[in-house]
């Protein structure tokens, strides 16, 4: 019933009455009108009369009115005073004109890196560069590290590749996108975030809960959108170099040229190299995988601001190769292949090789004499291609994804009102080689959505979507989301999200840690459309609380958030079985709750705490009973600390930065049916993590940074079960539960040319 009054309420469409005793009007600027942004504190009053008002936030104002009152006066410091007609009720956007003969002047202050709108209706929160810059930050992954909202873990023992969490749910239950196009998704799944090198991201906006159905039906935990930078702005010339003692080594160097008044472009290109062997728990594996990356990228950008036309075009090429598993394995001469008869004499070795090509087009109008309507069209294409071995185990994947959207901004009367329409096509083709069982097929989804914005420019706002898909193999449906926000007294706001999320389990390419284990594969199949199973599908209510506070004169904020997932149904992944790993559509109940508490303060000047609690309660029914979610810590805590100094008349400081993190108690997979020598505990306790980095700037266009992670030197003691007998029936990688590698310490450079 829940869903059946979600979605008549979505399809209600509000209209606003105008009040006959009040003049309602939003004041712009000129010569930034693509921004759609009003101007605060502009002063409006009847001609000849005391009656007057100011702009708000937003710039919109609302004055007294009389019939009598027909000419409306509009003074601003630095913009030119005008008087215009007004002939009817009807609320107005008025433009104003800087002054020409004013000398100019420019008020600075320092951004916060990391920025929470209170103005927003979803819960969003963005991260810019700034904040990116305070740990290595080497690929997109490893870009949450001082984010309390994201959670990494290490997927298994060998591979070395982090996983996102937000609300307890791991990045398949996200929708990860690159400037709002879907990028991270079906054969990039587990690798995918390693493939964006920090250096190329501009900000990231995290969004908890049910996301916009403007970007797809598949969110159901949140989304994550990572904007990279602009040829226009990005610096002429950059250069950033890393190494860490665990042998790791990057290089990143972008060059922007401009061609023209309106054309710019930019060649970036990433390289990382990991050479070297280390067994620090003495099990004969490495700790991490030995690898090669060469990542380039081309990106044109044209802007005509005048005209309202701006346009994206972005080309990329990638080839990452991974070796791993017994220190002295060689691909050329010690690979084994299902067929080979095993003396005992073999080496365990692993191989992941990924060439994947990306382009896409995004191009954007602006009215000019209309900023709040704009048309956008957005298309991309790419290739990934993955060749690897895991032992005995074979896994291949060839996915070819094409994505376009055409989407219109609009208000209705005026933009208090605001709404987005347009059509969006998916199509994906999967070719995949488990062992020597071949699973293709073909997904092809044309969907049109519907969003609604009001904002009332005092104390709420919402923000309504519903949008409707026709899929070859879901079916056709309908994707309802709602967000709510409430200003209940100063400085305080409220917000409530739910929305349904719908999308295919790739079983294979978001589990690739199963290949790296002696478990052997069941698929339930019930007669589904995807590996015969069913989609999942899932609800997302979500409540946030934020209040602003000052305290012996400096400022902070708290905020508590709650979510809770509810699958109606879910492709539950069972490890209780140590033999094997099984995949079938749930049967009874699983839902996910999450609970968040966060604090952010400046304790005095430049010096600033974050700190956040977090609870997570997640239960799903298995074939073997009620059971919380393995692997998932039930409790964490978050502390991160920054410092720096004041800028010299050279532009050098010193910046600082610490984070702590203790993760909590975690349930382990079943391992009672093991040898003894292979069984591990139903729990295991709390740990501690420490992380930290220093960096001096000498000028605006140098600067190094040294740094540590795991600097409490915490290493799971038997990452790998039978490992003394990889090719043996209790050999297993997936039960990760703490670092693999210990302590690391890096240090790097980074060099730039405006």
């Amino acid at each position: 019933m829940k869903k059946y009054i979600l979605n008549s309420f979505l399809l209600f469409m509000p209209f606003i009455l105008l009040s006959q005793t009040t003049y309602k009007g939003m004041i712009m600027e000129k010569n930034n009108p693509k921004d759609n942004l009003g101007i605060e504190g502009v002063s409006v009053h009847w001609l000849n009369t005391n009656v007057s008002a100011i702009t708000n936030s937003k710039g919109w104002f609302t004055i007294a009115y009389k019939p009598e009152y027909k000419k409306l006066v509009i003074n601003y410091l630095g913009y030119k005073t005008d008087t215009i007609t007004i002939n009817n009720l009807e609320p107005i956007h008025y433009f104003l004109k800087p002054e020409s003969d004013l000398e100019e002047i420019t008020i600075s202050t320092k951004r916060n890196p990391v920025q929470k709108s209170f103005l927003s209706t979803t819960n969003m929160f963005t991260v810019n560069a700034e904040e990116l810059l305070k740990a290595a930050c080497c690929n997109l992954a490893e870009s949450f590290e001082t984010n309390p909202s994201i959670d990494l873990s290490f997927s298994d023992a060998l591979t070395g590749t982090r996983q996102i969490e937000m609300i307890g749910l791991k990045s398949p239950y996200l929708l990860i996108t690159q400037e709002n196009i879907p990028s991270i998704r079906g054969a990039s799944q587990v690798f995918g975030m390693t493939f964006t090198p920090g250096t190329w991201v501009e900000s990231i906006q995290i969004t908890k809960g049910a996301g916009s159905v403007v970007n797809g039906f598949e969110s159901i935990s949140g989304q994550i959108n990572a904007e990279l930078v602009k040829p226009f702005s990005d610096n002429k010339f950059f250069l950033n170099a890393y190494g860490s003692q665990m042998g790791r080594f990057e290089l990143n160097t972008h060059f922007n040229e401009r061609i023209s008044e309106k054309w710019q472009t930019g060649l970036y290109i990433h390289g990382n190299y990991t050479g070297q062997k280390f067994d620090n728990n003495g099990d004969n594996f490495l700790d991490r995988p030995l690898s090669n990356q060469i990542n380039v990228m081309n990106r044109w950008q044209f802007t005509d601001a005048e005209k309202g036309w701006v346009s994206f075009i972005n080309v990329r090429f990638l080839n990452d190769e991974k070796q791993t598993g017994e220190l002295n394995f060689k691909p050329s001469t010690d690979r084994v292949y299902p067929e080979t008869i095993l003396t005992g004499d073999e080496l365990w070795g692993s191989e992941i090789d990924t060439k994947r090509f990306d382009a896409s087009v995004k191009l954007g109008y602006v009215f000019p004499e209309m900023p709040y309507q704009s048309l956008g069209f957005q298309t991309a294409y790419s290739n990934h291609q993955q060749d690897s071995y895991f032992g005995l185990n074979v896994y291949d994947i060839q996915h070819e994804s094409l994505y376009s959207k055409l989407q219109l901004n609009s208000i209705i009367g005026d933009t208090r009102n605001q709404f987005k329409i347009g059509l969006s096509f998916t199509y994906d083709k999967y070719d995949e080689l488990v062992n020597t069982t071949n699973y293709q097929r073909k997904e092809n989804s044309l969907g049109a959505f519907f969003e609604y914005e009001y904002d009332n420019l005092e104390d709420f706002s919402l923000s309504a979507g519903i949008r409707i898909d026709t899929h070859n193999l879901l079916g056709t449906f309908i994707t309802p989301r709602l967000h709510v926000r409430y200003v209940p007294w100063d400085r305080g706001v409220f917000r409530a999200s739910v929305g349904r999320g719908k999308r295919s389990a790739n079983i294979f390419a978001e589990n690739q840690q199963l290949f790296a284990s002696s478990r052997q594969i069941n698929v339930d199949n019930v007669g589904g459309n995807i590996y015969g199973l069913n989609p999942e599908i899932a609800w997302n209510y979500g409540f946030s609380y934020m209040q602003r506070f000052n305290i012996f004169e400096k400022n902070g904020d708290i905020t508590f958030d709650f979510y809770q997932t509810d699958f109606q149904n879910q492709v539950i992944v069972d490890w209780e079985n140590p033999q094997e790993i099984s995949f079938y559509d749930l049967d009874g109940k699983s839902i996910a709750n999450s609970f968040q508490v966060e604090v952010n303060y400046e304790l005095a000047k430049s010096l600033n705490l974050r700190t956040a609690y977090k609870y997570f309660d997640i239960f799903t029914d298995y074939k073997s009973g009620t059971l919380q979610k393995p692997i998932q810590p039930k409790d964490r805590f978050f502390a991160n600390l920054s410092y720096e100094t004041e800028l010299t008349e050279k532009e050098s400081q010193w910046r600082f930065d610490v984070t702590y993190n203790i993760i909590g108690e975690q349930r382990l997979p079943n391992t009672s049916s093991n040898p003894t020598q292979y069984r591990l505990p139903e729990n295991v306790g709390s740990y501690q993590l420490l992380n930290s980095q220093i960096t001096k700037v000498f000028s605006n266009k140098f600067e190094v940074y040294v740094g540590g992670e795991n600097l409490t030197n915490v290493q799971q003691s038997n990452p790998i079960l039978g490992s003394d007998d990889p090719f043996g029936a209790n050999f297993d990688s997936t039960i990760v539960y703490q670092p693999i590698f210990g302590k690391s310490l890096y240090a790097g450079l980074r060099f730039k040319i405006k």
